[in-house]
């Protein structure tokens, strides 16, 4: 599969089932050497009371999606291997 082939599409997570993000808005990062995805990093979602504040981004590892359907891509994420990475504005 294309990089390009997974741009639109949506993240969910089958744990809860909540919507966390489409790619495309978000990142991934590739091992330069082998050129396999490490992990999708997803910037959370802000509005205008937190813009000025410490932005974090949602780190999945790419060994937590689950399926890559035709408009979604399925993770498996609970709250022992969520991680979050804060980054200045």
């Amino acid at each position: 599969m294309r990089l390009s082939e997974l741009v639109g599409k949506e993240i969910v997570n089958i744990v809860n089932g909540a919507r966390l993000g489409v790619i495309g808005e978000s990142d991934v990062a590739i091992d330069v050497n082998s050129g396999q995805i490490q992990h999708i990093i997803l910037p959370q979602r802000t509005n205008m009371l937190n813009f000025w504040l410490d932005k974090q981004q949602m780190i999945i590892p790419w060994n937590l999606v689950r399926k890559i359907g035709e408009e979604i891509i399925i993770v498996e994420i609970d709250q022992t291997n969520l991680n979050f990475e804060k980054h200045p504005v």
